[in-house]
């Protein structure tokens, strides 16, 4: 009986730890967090060779999403920002922002953690990024290597 009782206990306390761990890492997916940045008060260069820009598409799996716009804001002290603008995604747990060379986040330069799901943000871009070789946009669940949308920067003349 004793054996009987003991196994009972480390069952529950097995599950009561898998139902603590999902309810951390799902309970984002049931809120959103909301954020609006300005652009920065440093003025924006006019005298840039290029521009880039690019429109999120999701990933189409019922589940994880993005959409809005991104683009590089060049300052005139010298600094780049990646600004995602009318931004919206699926909120997740450990959501980061990465500039790539693909989808599959094996070449990456991180932007840090994304400070929110909806709403007009900015991100510092590391001084000397290629912008050409790092020309997507990714919003990626660290934890589960798990893409929720992607933006292709198109460089305009």
């Amino acid at each position: 009986m004793v054996f009987l009782s003991v196994n009972k206990f480390i069952i529950v306390a097995i599950v009561a730890v898998i139902v603590g761990i999902s309810i951390v890492y799902a309970s984002p997916l049931f809120y959103d967090t909301e954020i609006n940045e300005s652009i920065p008060s440093t003025m924006m260069k006019e005298d840039i060779p290029k521009s880039y820009d690019g429109i999120f598409v999701g990933v189409n799996d019922g589940v994880h999403n993005a959409e809005g716009q991104s683009k590089v804001i060049f300052l005139d002290d010298g600094r780049e920002i990646l600004r995602l603008e009318a931004f919206k995604s699926t909120n997740g747990p450990d959501l980061y922002v990465y500039l790539s060379t693909d989808t599959d986040a094996t070449d990456i330069v991180n932007l840090g953690k994304l400070k929110a799901n909806v709403g007009n943000q900015n991100y510092d871009i590391p001084a000397g990024t290629d912008l050409e070789k790092y020309n997507k946009v990714l919003i990626w669940c660290k934890s589960f290597s798990v893409l929720f949308g992607s933006s292709e920067l198109t460089a305009t003349p």
